[in-house]
């Protein structure tokens, strides 16, 4: 515009047009050059579209602001406010419809002439046409013209004025507006509100003023700088956003009296700002000599009635082209589309995309939302990703009460799918220790039974004396080897490793008959093997020959090994050395190891790194000496710990090694499922307070919260605070007395107090039990059940109407304190409650509270509310 920086502006109602203002209206049509290629005299506005001018008017100097008639028809009328204050309604292009041809031309004068600065067209009623103009003591600065006023001769006289040189029409001057506002002041901005067709809300000089043109009279106004570019929110018709210099205000127009916002301050002053019209709460600002536009995204959360909280603002910039941008307009229809203008009248069609917002359910279920769309990621049938991750595997194991068994430890690993061998081998581990724990703590009271849960690490080291060796026979063979000498301590060890069971009786024989009986034929062997059985070894390996499971190579293992010969340089011995490397399975490989081997020498045994641990361990404290075993013992730990492998446990025991070794677990696998309930099992008090111990259980806790599986949440803190004492928490919340303010329920288990028990107090469920309507403090009546209107402190069971069916089924052995049924409640916006019971009862039908005149809808200001468990529903 003239002395000004362009402006553009698109058409309502069609689409593909928009105007371009500056010393003269330009009108263009937007064409799609997707398939096509670009005309002659188009201009580009992006990849996919160009521009093609399809009319000019000239006709309409000194230009300030323009507006576009909001009806359909006529198509191209335009209202333009000049420098001396009028308004001139122009066409951009021929209109044949004879009804609103006498529109065109016709211009609007007030009584005294000065600059007219913005200009509004009533969305509800499409005549009037609000003109904000510049401060005049004598005259109002906003006028609202109808532009189809019929002319009259007595009051306005007619006068003809040429539009140009070369036409002859004459058009019709009027003077008189529909309505006068804002007297002896200057109107800087305008916009019509939305939900009434008479409200009209003015950037004045200095303040914000809302005007209700049935009583023009008064007005309601607040004083603020910001009044420039007044915009409604076309989403939320309550919400303006005006600006002052580099900063913007948004305003409540149900709380006018202060800014419900104030964006960030930008260094340079705005130059615009709008609404997008086709996304919610979406602002765009333009600043002087920028060539970024700032978007604010809007967004509220539901809060509880009565609180009052700011939006969530997310600011982000976008940049549509490398020059300076003078002005931007939104496209009507398109999603986020806008077209912008340079100063140098350069123009292009930008579309801001949309924030893509990821949301991750705890159920491992992935969605994501652009613009109006909301994507889910779905999982192809034959895809098994899913079932491998480790919060899906501990999600599954909650539900089979994974960890819980505290009875047949070992059945924990059966539990978790008995598919991880690490975890079989933990759990069995675990099993052994509590086991041998407490038989050591029959037959001696003491600190011994610790010794068990510090690990075979603890156990061996504190090995009293030299274990001296001795040489053993073999049982088929006509060889000795040395053996070493069990003291008390390897033969705990040897029991930990599960190879002989409780007592005095060394007898591998059990342990094998078990294997043989799991289909562990090679392990079976090689454990028979190391004891110096070579006959039933071979025995083993014919039997697993012969089974469906096993295979033919197992005969031929057998047949090679019924060759053996102790002879150092015989050709059995050579090729077995060389061949048993091919062998795939570790057992066997390692049976060919232990009788190719040199005395003393078994490293072919001991690093076998596909050998159970507890297996090598177990070979390690029978046919090492003490400080070789201290050494292997020491080695092995350590590079448990750097694997994070749970067969480790075994050697580390639950000390602050094991933490190290679990730590090292949780950071490969993220499974502080198994941490939190291996740690609980028997670790010492020093160990339970480690900060990475405390860590994993309030992880797997919040997991379970997440989750939704609460009652599973509730099981753990129960096993926790079995297994854990100083865990269990003290009571947070008692009931207490209006009027002196005492515990009406001191008595409650958790808190050690002197008086009457809790069920005295006619809270126990038991109608035969004495009932205490009154405060025991200051003997004041309790409140009353606001159904029953009997006195809170009498079971429900003994109410008038009270049935057994309304009684909650017990679900733990324990004796419960009180009934759920008995307990007070009570909403905290109200006041009003009763008995639990009688308050779930009613709101299964009834929104309100039961109170009579009370329209508190109690139920729904809980936003947990409509939660219900997941542990129900099926994986």
């Amino acid at each position: 515009m003239s002395g000004t920086k362009p402006d553009i502006l698109w058409a309502p109602h069609q689409v593909d047009r928009f105007v371009v203002c500056d010393s003269e209206l330009s009108l263009y049509h937007v064409e799609s050059t997707v398939n096509s290629e670009l005309k002659a005299g188009s201009l580009r506005l992006s990849e996919d579209s160009a521009a093609t001018l399809l009319s000019i008017n000239s006709d309409t100097p000194y230009m300030k602001c323009v507006a576009w008639y909001l009806n359909y028809d006529p198509e191209c009328l335009l209202a333009v406010g000049q420098a001396n204050g009028r308004v001139v309604l122009t066409s951009l292009g021929q209109d044949h419809n004879s009804k609103f041809k006498d529109l065109i031309g016709k211009e609007f004068v007030p009584k005294h002439a000065r600059q007219c600065n913005t200009l509004a067209w009533n969305p509800l009623d499409s005549n009037w046409l609000a003109a904000g103009l510049d401060k005049h003591r004598a005259d109002f600065s906003v006028l609202i013209w109808d532009i189809c006023s019929k002319y009259t001769p007595d009051i306005v006289p007619m006068e003809k004025v040429r539009l140009s040189a070369g036409e002859t029409e004459t058009t019709l001057l009027v003077t008189k507006p529909l309505y006068e506002l804002g007297q002896n002041d200057a109107c800087l901005s305008l916009c019509w509100l939305p939900r009434d067709q008479k409200l009209l809300l003015a950037g004045m000089h200095r303040n914000l003023a809302i005007f209700d043109l049935r009583n023009t009279s008064q007005k309601m106004f607040v004083n603020t700088k910001a009044v420039q570019g007044v915009t409604v929110d076309p989403y939320f018709h309550d919400r303006v956003a005006s600006f002052y210099e580099g900063q913007v205000a948004i305003w409540d127009l149900r709380k006018f009296e202060k800014p419900v916002l104030t964006l960030t301050e930008q260094p340079k002053p705005l130059t615009k700002v709008a609404w997008c019209p086709t996304r919610t709460g979406l602002l765009a600002t333009l600043t002087r000599d920028s060539n970024i536009i700032r978007l604010y995204d809007m967004q509220h959360t539901p809060t509880p009635i009565g609180d009052e909280t700011e939006p969530t603002i997310i600011e982000r910039s976008v940049q549509p082209c490398d020059n300076y941008i003078a002005s931007f307009a939104w496209h009507p229809t398109s999603q986020n589309r806008m077209i912008v203008l340079t100063p140098n009248r350069t123009m292009s069609d930008f579309t801001v995309f949309e924030r893509i917002s990821l949301a991750w359910s705890p159920i491992t279920s992935l969605m994501w939302a652009c613009g109006r769309h909301l994507y889910e990621c779905a999982e192809e049938e034959n895809d098994n990703s899913l079932e491998k991750d480790i919060a899906t595997k501990m999600r599954l194991r909650a539900l089979s009460r994974y960890g819980l068994d505290t009875e047949q430890v070992w059945r924990n690993h059966i539990l978790a799918g008995n598919e991880d061998p690490q975890l079989k081998s933990l759990w069995y581990t675990l099993h052994f220790m509590k086991q041998y724990t407490e038989d050591m703590d029959q037959k001696s009271p003491g600190n011994k039974g610790s010794l068990v849960y510090a690990g075979i690490k603890s156990i061996v080291k504190s090995s009293l004396g030299m274990v001296e060796s001795s040489r053993h026979s073999w049982s088929g063979l006509d060889k000795q080897t040395d053996i070493q000498n069990l003291n008390e301590e390897r033969i705990l060890a040897l029991q930990l490793c599960g190879w002989i069971k409780k007592g005095t009786d060394l007898d591998v024989g059990p342990f094998l008959n078990s294997l043989v009986q799991e289909g562990e034929w090679e392990r079976a062997a090689a454990v028979a093997l190391f004891n110096l059985d070579i006959r039933r070894a071979i025995q083993i390996l014919n039997e697993g020959a012969s089974s469906e499971k096993g295979g033919l190579n197992l005969n031929v293992v057998a047949m090679a090994l019924s060759g053996y010969t102790d002879e150092k340089n015989s050709l059995w011995r050579e090729m077995c050395s060389t061949l048993r490397l091919q062998l795939n399975n570790p057992y066997l490989c390692v049976m060919f190891a232990f009788l190719t081997s040199e005395t003393g020498s078994y490293d072919g045994v001991l690093y076998e790194n596909k050998v159970a641990v507890r297996d090598r361990v177990a070979f390690a404290c029978k046919f090492l000496s003490d400080s070789q075993l201290n050494r292997y013992i020491e080695k092995l730990t350590n590079e448990m710990k750097e694997a994070g492998n749970l067969e480790g446990i075994l050697l580390t025991g639950l000390t602050k090694d094991g933490v190290d070794l679990m730590e090292s677990y949780v950071d490969r696998t993220g499974d502080v499922q198994t941490a939190s309930y291996c740690m609980l099992q028997g670790s010492p008090l020093d160990v339970l307070k480690d900060e990475r111990v405390q860590y994993w259980i309030e992880n797997y806790r919040n997991l379970l919260d997440a989750w939704r599986f609460w009652h599973k949440r509730a099981e753990f803190d129960i096993h926790r605070s079995k297994l854990d004492p100083s865990s269990k928490p003290l009571a947070q919340v008692f009931v207490s007395c209006n009027f002196c303010g005492k515990s009406i329920s001191y008595s409650c288990s958790t808190v050690p107090h002197q008086g009457r028990g809790f069920s005295q107090y006619g809270v126990s469920g038991s109608p035969t039990k004495s009932k205490v309507t009154s405060c025991p403090g200051c003997r004041k009546p309790l409140p009353r059940c606001a159904l029953c209107l009997i006195n809170m402190g009498t079971p429900v069971s003994s109410c008038p109407g009270g049935s057994k069916s309304d009684e909650k089924v017990d679900l733990s052995k324990d004796k419960k304190l009180a009934q759920f049924n008995n307990w007070f409640t009570w909403c905290h916006n109200c006041r009003h409650g009763g008995h639990a019971g009688h308050m779930l009862s009613w709101f299964r039908d009834h929104a309100e509270c039961p109170v009579s005149a009370c329209t508190c809808k109690c139920m729904q200001l809980d936003t947990t509310g409509n939660l219900v468990p997941a542990e129900t529903v099926q994986p």
